[in-house]
């Protein structure tokens, strides 16, 4: 998108995070919010805003990681704030299969791809992250799959993300 922030960018007449957290909120305890700059727009929105703790820019993997560090609960939800419709029962779904396999995260997927930044993830699994990102390893879906990790298919188009600000005033 340029270098914009695309967490604040408009969608609809609102900010793509204040999308991401009304889909979230109803589905989760607590909410936080990964942002690296403007971080008093996105204290606005009420929740706790987490910078990277990983210096270098390390990506998607280094928000995780400060969830992981910050979170008061045993689990930690991953959405990006770029895919403004998330189902409704995204969490719900993540934590039963998380559950039924045993697994340390459950990640999204559907038939075209898997979509790692939709995941729900034990916190036990903060050593193997920073032990990862110590390596300057970057790529979440390897990490992922380091992990004892279970796949929840999903038929919908609610991944879809926006990337470009054409794509922005295209999306509906």
């Amino acid at each position: 998108m340029g270098g914009v922030d695309k967490g604040l960018q408009n969608f609809h007449g609102r900010p793509l995070i204040a999308w991401a957290i009304d889909h979230l909120k109803p589905q989760v305890d607590h909410l936080l919010i990964s942002a690296n700059r403007h971080l008093e727009l996105y204290a606005a929105f009420g929740y706790p805003v987490l910078p990277d703790q990983i210096a270098d820019y390390a990506g998607p993997l280094a928000g995780i990681h400060a969830a992981l560090i910050h979170a008061q609960t045993p689990y930690v939800a991953v959405v990006p704030c770029d895919a403004p419709k998330v189902p409704h029962d995204l969490i719900a779904r993540l934590v039963a299969d998380l559950n039924s396999h045993d697994a340390d995260i459950a990640v999204a997927r559907t038939a075209a791809r898997a979509e790692p930044l939709y995941c729900l993830m034990r916190r036990t699994v903060l050593p193997q992250l920073t032990t990862y990102l110590d390596g300057h390893q970057r790529k979440v879906l390897d990490w992922q799959n380091s992990l004892k990790h279970c796949w929840v298919n999903f038929d919908t188009t609610a991944f879809r993300n926006i990337n470009t600000l054409e794509e922005l005033s295209r999306h509906d």
